[in-house]
């Protein structure tokens, strides 16, 4: 009984996924892929925001020590503050991400813009879908950025309270985050750093795509579902695509997190004018290997952050039925 039951069941959500139009079973796709694997690597996200924002007391501190610092200061559960942001903004962010890549790219092909059908629509389509993504949920960003930064020191905090342990607003959660945000700056408060985002997405997310579709092209065909093949892909996507664009996230983070970080020498906080303005002023103030802070933590994490979900995406996009897309030809075997 229990047999048919399931059985029962498991046809009833079959027939309902295949009532579902294919954008939608690419958002659910999407969205599943984005929220694992931003869970997965979270304690890395924690300690590579830390750096990059040249956090107090974490400044002179490696990825090992960083990390221990926050158990000793916060336990395990230090390694996911600003985590619950992160996913209620990656899932959103995931989801459009890959719903839109598949909408650009199927109507740059279906216009016959002058890109062909290789690799260059991938570009485009993925960056354009970065693009859209980041507009959509920045907020949220912005709200896991300032979480993520404040650190406490719990034990402490028991016996002196916390407005003596927090050197910056110690906020309560994403609600007051965005709130404090809008009051201060308006709607352009909520968007503060977007500029560099934007710049650094664009190519990235490009990238990304163009990379993974790009080496998936020249796997054989009887390899082309193998779980194997997409975390090898992802990761190899995800590593070069950071690469070029990681200074960007630097100084992105470092402008969202600007009105709680007093300048060196005492004078008020700093305001970077423009994304520009502002790699130019932490190479000739901080260094310009700040433009690299964290980035040994970023090469741990985005390996397997974009594996894992393009690894899922693929996964899910099979489980829900999405027809598979025409397979391109690769750029050397096209005349």
């Amino acid at each position: 009984m229990g047999s048919s039951q399931g059985s029962t069941l498991s046809a009833d959500v079959t027939s309902l996924v295949d009532t579902l139009p294919v954008f939608a079973k690419t958002l659910i796709a999407g969205g599943a892929a984005g929220a694992l694997a931003k869970t997965v690597v979270a304690p890395l996200e924690r300690i590579k925001i830390l750096l990059q924002t040249r956090t107090e007391d974490f400044r002179t501190l490696g990825v090992y020590r960083s990390l221990n610092k926050v158990l000793k200061c916060e336990g395990p559960l230090g390694f996911y503050k600003g985590n619950g942001a992160s996913v209620i903004r990656i899932i959103p962010y995931a989801a459009l991400h890959y719903m839109t890549y598949e909408q650009y790219r199927d109507w740059i092909l279906e216009k016959n813009l002058p890109l062909g059908s290789g690799p260059v629509v991938d570009l485009v389509a993925g960056s354009a879908a970065g693009g859209t993504a980041v507009l959509s949920t920045y907020p949220l960003d912005l709200a896991r950025t300032k979480l993520a930064y404040q650190v406490s020191d719990t034990r402490r905090a028991l016996r002196h309270g916390v407005e003596s342990i927090y050197r910056q607003p110690a906020y309560s959660g994403i609600k007051e985050v965005l709130a404090v945000a809008y009051r201060e700056g308006g709607l352009r408060g909520l968007y503060r750093g977007i500029g560099p985002t934007l710049i650094g997405i664009l190519p990235y997310a490009g990238l990304k795509f163009y990379i993974y579709e790009e080496l998936k092209r020249r796997v054989p065909e009887e390899h082309q579902n193998s779980v194997q093949m997409h975390l090898s892909c992802g990761a190899m996507a995800g590593l070069f695509g950071q690469t070029f664009t990681y200074p960007l996230d630097v100084v992105r983070r470092q402008m969202q997190v600007e009105n709680l970080q007093p300048m060196a020498g005492g004078g008020g906080n700093k305001r970077y004018k423009n994304t520009f303005d502002g790699l130019s002023t932490i190479v000739r103030t901080q260094g310009w290997r700040q433009l690299f802070a964290g980035l040994s933590i970023n090469y741990i994490k985005i390996v397997p952050s974009v594996a894992i979900g393009f690894t899922v995406y693929e996964s899910m996009k099979s489980w829900l039925r999405i027809p598979p897309r025409d397979r391109p030809k690769p750029a050397s075997q096209v005349s």
